[in-house]
């Protein structure tokens, strides 16, 4: 395979045609295999974004990315502070920072170890039910009450030019003329 440049992605081979004929320009100046090679570089960048962005494989390092939780970002000296006037220890004060840490965080875990899929699949059941709820029966009960209703709007509409819209008219003429004027005395 002279001239040709063969590599194997997850078990996709790419064939890349470097040409012998000296690294010739193309009519546009660039080189051809440099252009294909970045074609095919695109098109996996491409097949990676979609990878990582899937719905079944979530994102380990920011599960968070929306800020929804950003009150729960809660620290020692958000919760305990202790003014000038009245101290503790110095070791009672660091040994109550490692407790409170290492407690938050390890409750945490053991909460989330026992709450986290019960609540996971209560919450994706609840979630389909009323999605299927709003697809399946309130909207089609909307658009059949849409539907069903279009002669209220005509009728409102015409009550509205016929009668409402002149009798407003006639008053804003009336009043029209009225005119006040405030005074200091």
């Amino acid at each position: 395979m002279t001239g040709t440049m063969m590599r194997s992605t997850a078990g996709v081979e790419t064939e890349i045609d470097l040409g012998d004929e000296g690294d010739s320009e193309d009519s546009e100046g660039q080189q051809p295999w440099k252009t294909q090679l970045a074609t095919v570089m695109e098109e996996e960048e491409e097949e990676d974004v979609v990878s990582t962005q899937s719905d079944t494989r979530p994102l380990l390092n920011e599960r968070d990315p929306r800020q929804i939780n950003e009150c729960l970002k809660v620290s020692f000296e958000d919760v305990i502070a202790e003014p000038e006037s009245v101290r503790s220890g110095d070791r009672v004060w660091i040994w109550s920072h490692a407790l409170f840490e290492v407690s938050r965080v390890w409750f945490y875990r053991i909460i989330t170890t026992l709450l986290a899929v019960p609540v996971s699949i209560i919450a994706g059941i609840l979630f389909a039910v009323l999605s299927c709820l709003h697809i399946w029966l309130f909207s089609p009960c909307v658009k059949v009450i849409l539907i069903n209703t279009g002669w209220l709007e005509t009728l409102w509409s015409s009550v509205l030019d016929i009668i409402i819209l002149p009798f407003f008219q006639s008053v804003a003429k009336c009043c029209r003329g009225i005119s006040v004027q405030l005074t200091r005395q």
